[in-house]
């Protein structure tokens, strides 16, 4: 006949405890004068019960349980701690982890991830003696098991390959009630959810979680709120100013809440608000001995990236950045054939030949466009070609172009042939988000956008002064899902909106009148974790979302307001 030898693997059936109540019990050997429990654990919560015993013709027992993420057993008697030892840490990392416990006449050791180094150990004055029942998880609701009453609560997460006395239990057989009980398991299935990935932290915000939640640390962020997404900074130095502050630096966040970040600005408020911007090189700087093969080139480097400086800009009502050149028989056109000599550079990164004061796509200066350059047949005065000293200096305006990132210079190497240069820093005013308005006059008056798009985070700020007692400010509808904020009385404003797990408001109430034609300031945010209303300066109000419900907002109508 075949012979055939096989190996059968042990059969690995994890549990899951789903809620703090749950718990596994399973025999023991009463009477033991040793004691030994090992199995695997992960979860994400820092604290909770893992095992508990009570011993043999004793009122004490132990208690094996996690605390900020470390193991801990603390065995005690008639009310006083015998020991209390500590292994392990960072074990609430959703991993699996490993936890061995013996406990042998008056000795008491347990060791993590059979690692020598994560090992724990103590003795004591006590004989020990083992119980008849282990608790897992935690313990029955129903009657007085002094041993399982702890103030940190039971354990969620996972469990396998649990063994007791060096012999492992058929979680199979427990399931099919062969011996041991349990409550709220869920046996040959781990069911942890990792609900940092993926990470709806934003702004870099750091991602914690536990078994229901995760939580996200802002700090240094930035940013504020439950996920990080609303900024703490202003958008504009007109902003700024709008608050009662005085000139100095501030840090600017120019896109709110998108994905840029804040940077540090100063803010000139003696007469118009003016935001500047500082760059690498400021100082005059004198040029000699450049040609076309080897010209004189300088990058200029600002205290913000190019797309912080554009959202910037197009923030702004106003830019502008002085630009002197300095100029002794050192050209900026060649006229006999028309190229240019030196030319600058801008943030979209094309070359451009108008200088100071001029106009895009004019090859002049500004004494060029006013008719002034000391010698009427060239359009700059450097183009004079003279031997004494001149210059080109005024201000470029055109946004799209600014700010100047680089700077060239070719034409300086013939005989007491010099230039110089210096650029100013980026200088802008105005905020064309702050300083609008619209007037709704009839109740039929709207105005209408595309679709909001906000499907995991978003806010809407936004001031209003009405006499009306009621009214929608804005509403956007999708199949099922909507998003709404009205005036729901003169003392009431609320905040409406539905992403699948049915309508939910948040409403901020109101003491005084809400419609006594002044402005009032309304800032409502919603994101997967919550939603929040707050009004002026009154205590805002948030509604938490569902830990496993719908969480993406679809609309596809346009927004209105009014």
């Amino acid at each position: 006949g075949n012979v055939s030898f096989s190996c059968l693997e042990p059969q690995v059936v994890p549990v899951t405890f789903l809620s703090s109540s749950s718990y596994l019990a399973l025999p023991g050997t009463s009477g033991q004068d040793e004691v030994f429990v090992s199995f695997q654990f992960r979860t994400w919560n820092k604290e909770g019960l893992l095992l508990s015993s009570k011993l043999h013709h004793s009122s004490g027992g132990f208690l094996l349980y996690l605390s900020d993420g470390r193991v801990k057993i603390n065995l005690h008697k008639t009310g006083r701690v015998l020991s209390d030892i500590t292994a392990g840490a960072g074990l609430n990392n959703g991993q699996w982890h490993s936890v061995s416990l013996s406990v042998k006449r008056n000795r008491i050791s347990v060791r993590v991830d059979n690692d020598v180094t994560s090992s724990a150990h103590a003795s004591i004055a006590l004989q020990i003696y083992s119980g008849d029942v282990f608790y897992f998880g935690g313990c029955p609701s129903s009657g007085n098991i002094s041993e399982c009453n702890t103030s940190f609560g039971g354990f969620q997460g996972c469990m396998r390959l649990i063994s007791i006395g060096n012999k492992a239990v058929d979680m199979i057989s427990v399931q099919q009630n062969g011996f041991g009980n349990f409550s709220d398991l869920q046996i040959d299935l781990c069911g942890i959810t990792d609900r940092c990935l993926p990470n709806y932290c934003e702004h870099g915000g750091e991602c914690s979680q536990s078994w229901n939640s995760f939580h996200c640390n802002c700090a240094n962020t930035g940013y504020k709120g439950a996920t990080c997404h609303y900024p703490i900074y202003e958008q504009s130095c007109e902003a700024y100013k709008h608050r009662g502050n005085t000139s100095g630096f501030y840090n600017i966040d120019s896109d709110g809440s998108g994905p840029l970040g804040p940077f540090l600005v100063y803010c000139n408020m003696t007469d118009e608000t003016w935001t500047i911007i500082q760059h690498n090189s400021t100082n005059l700087t004198r040029v000699k001995s450049a040609n076309r093969e080897n010209p004189h080139t300088v990058f200029f480097k600002y205290s913000a990236s190019l797309d912080q400086l554009q959202a910037t800009i197009n923030l702004a009502d106003h830019c502008e950045q002085e630009l002197a050149y300095y100029c002794k028989k050192s050209r900026l056109l060649d006229k006999s054939d028309g190229m240019p000599l030196s030319w600058w550079i801008g943030r979209t990164n094309e070359t451009h030949t108008y200088w100071a004061g001029s106009l895009p796509a004019v090859q002049k200066c500004a004494c060029g466009l006013e008719g002034s350059c000391i010698d009427s047949q060239h359009y700059c005065n450097c183009d004079a070609d003279r031997d004494e000293w001149t210059n080109d200096t005024g201000f470029l305006s055109y946004k799209d172009h600014l700010p100047v990132t680089e700077i060239v210079i070719t034409d300086t190497d013939r005989p007491n042939s010099e230039a110089a240069y210096r650029l100013g820093p980026l200088l802008c005013r105005g905020d064309r988000t702050f300083w609008n308005s619209a007037s709704f006059n009839t109740e039929t008056s709207y105005l209408h956008f595309p679709t909001f798009h906000g499907e995991l985070s978003a806010d809407v700020s936004f001031f209003f002064k009405t006499t009306a007692s009621s009214g929608v400010f804005l509403e956007n509808l999708g199949i099922q899902d909507f998003i709404r904020i009205e005036l729901h009385s003169p003392y009431e404003v609320v905040f409406s909106f539905d992403v699948g797990n049915g309508p939910t408001e948040v409403i901020v109430q109101s003491r005084n009148s809400l419609n006594d034609n002044q402005w009032h300031y309304v800032k409502a945010e919603r994101n997967v974790k919550e939603a929040s209303l707050q009004i002026d300066q009154l205590p805002q109000r948030s509604h938490s979302a569902p830990p496993d419900g719908h969480i993406r907002l679809q609309l596809n109508s346009q927004l209105f307001v009014g």
